[in-house]
């Protein structure tokens, strides 16, 4: 038995070693087939790739000695396409290379490109690869990408460090170029460029004025923990803020160090006591950013607004991204502007905190053509914008916008409309609503309600529109009314501030339609790529209600609230504002209460070539008022910059559209009754077509 089962292992044995040894082999002809392929497919790929780099490499911008050095910037334009100012080569340290420590060339190395004085290319396809790797990982040590000291350099000189600008077009010119640069000059050339380059936050550029900014040091003073700190900051130069930030700012110095320590630039002791500093160790206490040249005052506010614009619009930065501004500024009227609200030639202010805000548009664009936040700011850069963040209440300048455009729009009112002045308490309420004269004119008719701007009459139209009109209507024109000021009250007063209602007023101007004021034009790369921008217009409301709301408030300025503001022999219409204090603000001074004391004064006007809206104040308004004669100022302020701007402009009336209906109304009569002859006390008013006199009953009220 045993044997035969020993006999039994040694035939299967056996067979499995002639089933082994007389497996087929694969032709060695297949093997030479693959890596024949696999080279080809390689070679193609490579020519591709060279073929696709000199394509793209060809129309790379050029790279300048100039641009290396300078500090990275943008030029302003004005709307002629001339250069009215710079941003970011205001404070900029430059140092040479010979004055930069070695300790400082050694964080920068170690955090930034740990390679630096080994590749000889200007590229690193070590750290390409790497970065690469860790994109489609999702690993990294935290510390470097892909690009070098060389590439980066070429980013911040010549293109945009917008993320989604990094295109492979743009990463194989970025490369190209840093080859170039990398021929063309020393380490110690590249490092000095790039440590003069980078953005340090608070408008500084190049690592020694960050040093004097945030230490008050030279960079050779600095210590340890603080060259890393400088060393770390333009990767993130507000990420890593240490007055916003100081946990952030600490992890990115305390990375700097750890990459120093690595790369044996520094002892473990330096090391450890370096991150043992505070963050805070010699930082100076924040300041306040000055600039005091003349040009920049005067367009302070104007370029508070381009830089936000370009940011929100285009992602890019105006302070490092090289880019060339146009906007839509009109220099001669800024500067006019400027002198209108700073001097006593124009206006007579009754102190330096008395405060305005004002902008000027094109009603027919949008184009926002000046601009003031505000008035005797002194050297503060970038100041409060008065114009453009203030919401103040725009007191009766709203009930164009809020209670008579929607009546017309809505329920066809004409401008006889008849009204009742009277006494009035909002419902639910006892409050009671009065005029800044404390009377009551009876009935009488919108367009009077507006010349006179009565109170009770807009309040008691915005609750017959209803409230839903109104802000569908509102929305229409940019102003969006929140649902805690959807109230009639809301009627001769909301929260906007000048630039809303420029825009808002010039669907008045140019007919109906809104166009939303904006400041930038167009944005140039440094690579010529080429954003332009307009305000697509929409149609805000028909043009019979345009018509008619600029009609009525021509009288405004000739019979009615705002005589102050008006030029002889301009076509133009507008309104006046003012609102008053609460109850509680009146509590707190109780002076604020006398006859006549206003807390916001508004005037907003228009041709139809541009829109001007104001407004005055105090900054703290519960300490000081505006009496009745102040009032007048920002009439004023609108009177001398349109007189200044309309001298260049053709002076032209509105022409009455055709579904707007013209009539000599009965004085008197309600409804009001057509008048075709020469005889009676008459006046001509406007109906929207097909709802005229003709269809009502007419009827002569006795006196």
């Amino acid at each position: 038995m045993a044997d035969n089962q020993n006999m039994s292992r040694m035939a299967r044995r056996r067979e499995d070693k002639f089933t082994k040894g007389s497996a087929p082999k694969p032709p060695k002809r297949l093997w030479r087939r693959i890596l024949k392929w696999t080279l080809l497919a390689i070679l193609a790929f490579f020519i591709l790739g060279v073929g696709l780099f000199s394509w793209y490499a060809k129309d790379a911008p050029e790279v300048t000695q100039a641009k290396l050095e300078s500090g990275g910037s943008s030029t302003i334009y004005d709307r002629s396409g001339n250069e009215i100012t710079t941003l970011g080569l205001e404070s900029r340290d430059y140092v040479k290379a010979s004055e930069i420590p070695q300790q400082l060339k050694d964080a920068v190395v170690s955090i930034e490109d740990r390679r630096f004085y080994d590749e000889k290319l200007g590229v690193d396809p070590v750290r390409i690869i790497g970065a690469a790797f860790n994109n489609i990982t999702g690993t990294s040590d935290g510390l470097q990408g892909g690009s070098t000291l060389t590439q980066q350099l070429i980013k911040l000189s010549v293109f945009s460090t917008k993320s989604s600008d990094q295109t492979l077009r743009r990463k194989a010119q970025e490369a190209w170029l840093a080859m170039q640069v990398q021929q063309k000059y020393s380490k110690d050339q590249i490092l000095e460029y790039y440590i003069n380059k980078v953005f340090m936050n608070y408008g500084q550029y190049g690592m020694s004025t960050g040093a004097k900014f945030y230490f008050n040091k030279s960079l050779k003073d600095l210590t340890l923990a603080q060259t890393a700190f400088i060393a770390g900051l333009p990767q993130s130069p507000a990420g890593y803020d240490p007055y916003e930030y100081p946990q952030k700012a600490t992890q990115r110095r305390n990375a700097v160090i750890d990459a120093m320590l690595r790369d044996k630039k520094i002892t473990a002791t330096a090391a450890k006591q370096a991150k043992a500093t505070p963050i805070t160790d010699g930082l100076k206490p924040k300041q306040q950013q000055t600039n005091t040249a003349t040009n920049d005052k005067v367009i302070d506010s104007y370029l508070t607004q381009v830089i936000a614009e370009v940011k929100k619009k285009t992602g890019l930065n105006p302070y490092t991204d090289n880019l060339d501004i146009y906007t839509n500024i009109d220099m001669g009227a800024q500067r006019r502007l400027y002198d209108i609200v700073n001097t006593d030639e124009y206006v007579n202010f009754p102190d330096d905190a008395f405060q305005t805000g004002v902008t000027m548009t094109d009603p027919n664009n949008g184009q926002v053509l000046a601009q003031i936040g505000g008035r005797k700011t002194g050297d503060v850069r970038l100041a409060y914008n008065r114009a453009a963040q203030n919401t103040r209440s725009n007191g009766s300048t709203m009930k164009p916008l809020m209670d008579y455009g929607p009546a017309i729009e809505y329920l066809n009112y004409s401008t006889y409309e008849q009204m009742t002045d009277e006494p009035y308490t909002y419902p639910g309420t006892s409050i009671s609503l009065y005029d800044w004269d404390k009377k009551y004119q009876g009935r009488i008719s919108m367009r009077t309600a507006l010349e006179q701007s009565r109170n009770i009459p807009a309040v008691k139209t915005l609750s017959t529109v209803g409230m839903a009109n109104a802000v569908k209507f509102l929305s229409g024109l940019g102003i969006n009314l929140p649902s805690s000021e959807q109230y009639l009250s809301s009627a001769i007063g909301a929260s906007v501030n000048t630039v809303q209602e420029a825009g808002a007023y010039g669907a008045f101007a140019n007919g109906g339609t809104y166009y939303k004021p904006y400041y930038v034009s167009k944005v140039v790369t440094a690579d010529g790529n080429t954003q332009t921008f307009n305000s697509q217009g929409s149609r805000a409301m028909k043009s019979s209600t345009a018509y008619m709301i600029t009609d009525m408030l021509k009288g405004v300025l000739t019979k009615g609230t705002g005589t102050s503001a008006a030029i002889s022999g301009l076509y133009q219409a507008g309104k006046t504002g003012t609102t008053d204090y609460s109850d509680a603000e009146l509590q707190q001074n109780p002076a604020l209460n006398a006859t006549g004391i206003a807390k916001d004064a508004w005037f907003t006007g228009y041709t139809r070539s541009r829109v001007i809206s104001v407004w005055t104040g105090y900054d703290k308004p519960t300490s000081h008022g505006i009496n009745y004669a102040e009032q007048t100022i920002s009439q004023e302020i609108y009177k001398a910059l349109m007189t200044y701007t309309s001298q260049s402009l053709t002076n032209r009336d509105w022409t009455k559209p055709d579904t707007v209906e013209s009539y000599n109304i009965l004085k008197g009569s309600n409804p009001g009754t057509a008048i075709t002859g020469g005889s009676g006390d008459t006046t001509k008013e406007l109906y929207v077509r097909g709802h005229g006199p003709s269809s009502l009953k007419a009827a002569v009220e006795s006196s």
